[in-house]
């Protein structure tokens, strides 16, 4: 699949250099062969070279390239669901690990920031989970009464908090995560390609993994102009997933997101909407959520196709959704719109899967992978590096491929009218 024809991302114009990442030439030696530089596959290089493994990463394109340089920048903790069900879906340890794994994502990303001094407009304001009606509110408060009954720094909001948080009418509650905030997130993944070359990793751009197998005990990662031998190798291409390993692009399923973003808004608009920071989600079944970059401009993101071909009309939708909010963002223009592919999967979580014995896959972030695509590429290292006591721990699970996989695009543009539909009903 062809990327979308829209315009070059806000991201891409207002972020910090990329380093220097030349492609792979001739065949090198490594510990840990990394297919992939996005958030995974930079947070498992980054902690790898800090253990003093030696780490090589390969990109098709460049660092930061697919999602982890194109998604809206908001970084969220924990996953889609619930405490109680994350207990019910693993058991009780795994459930756990689960847990306490997502809990800290957020946490690991913005410690990374700190500790490599990465240039990326990180804010720690919170992230607002809003809702849009009444029917709404009842999973909100029970989300936010087992998050709070687990000690995590989260408060209710009534109508008039929402409202207030967010500077917009229409908005009847929700809840507010203080571990929560956004990133520049094209900054922050070439951030972590430098703190990972600055501790003696390597990232090559320009370098398709093409061929992978066993050869005398070890594993070789093919490209066009070279070769990596490795004794593990990670795969953490998320939605840009090929064929690389067989059945792995079968276990997810690759769905265009696109985001939309203003010109730098007036003063009195940009004081008002979102005036502390926060990033917001809000209940629609087609996902809205939104926030303000550094220059006060307003990004908004959603879609839900299969094709790359909807893309336009996706942006265009989304440009009426902002100028739908208030009468004074009606005449607000646009000056970005872009996409790219997310990976879901079926049950909605991440999949961390070991393939063949020193072959690992981490992908599947369900619209959360600034935070953990950070997080399962720190727990693949500790995978790799055979890590006794691990800091963080996520379950691993088969692999698992999806059945009638080449009929994705009919179920997702279903599911896409389906709920257009129930939404448009609600309204």
């Amino acid at each position: 699949m062809t990327e979308p024809p829209l315009q070059r991302s806000l991201w891409a114009a207002t972020a910090s250099p990329s380093p220097p990442c030349p492609p792979l030439a001739g065949e090198v030696e490594a510990d840990v062969a990394i297919v992939g530089a996005g958030y995974t596959g930079l947070s498992a290089a980054l902690r790898l070279a800090e253990a003093g493994a030696r780490a090589a990463v390969l990109e098709a394109h460049e660092p930061g390239w697919g999602a982890s340089g194109r998604n809206g920048g908001q970084v969220i903790a924990g996953l889609k669901h619930d405490p109680d069900e994350l207990l019910a879906l693993y058991g009780a340890e795994a459930g756990r690990q689960a847990l306490d794994c997502s809990a800290a994502a957020a946490d690991l990303v913005f410690e990374l920031i700190e500790r490599h001094a990465i240039a990326c407009d990180a804010q720690r304001q919170g992230w607002i989970q809003a809702a849009h009606r009444t029917g709404s509110l009842a999973p909100l408060r029970r989300r936010y009464q087992q998050l709070a009954a687990l000690g995590h720094p989260v408060e209710w909001l009534e109508a008039d908090q929402a409202r207030a948080l967010i500077g917009l009418p229409g908005y009847v509650g929700g809840w507010l995560d203080r571990r929560g905030g956004v990133v520049q997130p094209l900054s922050y993944a070439r951030g972590l390609a430098r703190a990972a070359l600055t501790k003696s990793a390597t990232v090559h751009a320009g370098s398709p993994a093409t061929r992978l197998a066993r050869q005398d005990g070890r594993w070789r990662v093919e490209t066009p102009a070279g070769a990596v031998r490795a004794a593990t190798v990670l795969l953490t291409s998320n939605g840009y997933t090929d064929d690389l390993w067989p059945g792995l692009r079968q276990s997810v399923i690759p769905v265009y997101s696109v985001q939309v973003a203003t010109q730098p808004l007036g003063h009195n608009l940009a004081r008002g909407l979102l005036p502390s920071g926060q990033a917001v989600s809000d209940t629609h079944r087609l996902l809205w959520y939104f926030r303000k970059d550094a220059a006060g401009r307003l990004v908004m993101g959603g879609g839900g196709s299969a094709y790359a071909r909807d893309l336009p009309r996706l942006a265009a939708g989304l440009r009426r959704r902002v100028q739908g909010l208030s009468p004074e963002l009606a005449e607000v223009p646009f000056a970005f719109a872009w996409g790219g592919r997310v990976a879901l999967t079926r049950d909605h979580l991440p999949h961390l899967s070991e393939l063949a014995p020193g072959l690992w896959a981490g992908l599947g972030y369900n619209g959360r992978g600034v935070a953990m695509a950070t997080m399962l590429g720190h727990v693949l290292a500790d995978r790799a590096l055979g890590s006794v006591r691990p800091r963080f721990v996520f379950p691993a699970t088969p692999l698992r491929r999806i059945p009638l996989h080449g009929l994705r695009g009919l179920a997702v543009s279903g599911m896409r009218a389906y709920y257009r539909l129930r939404d448009r009903l609600e309204r």
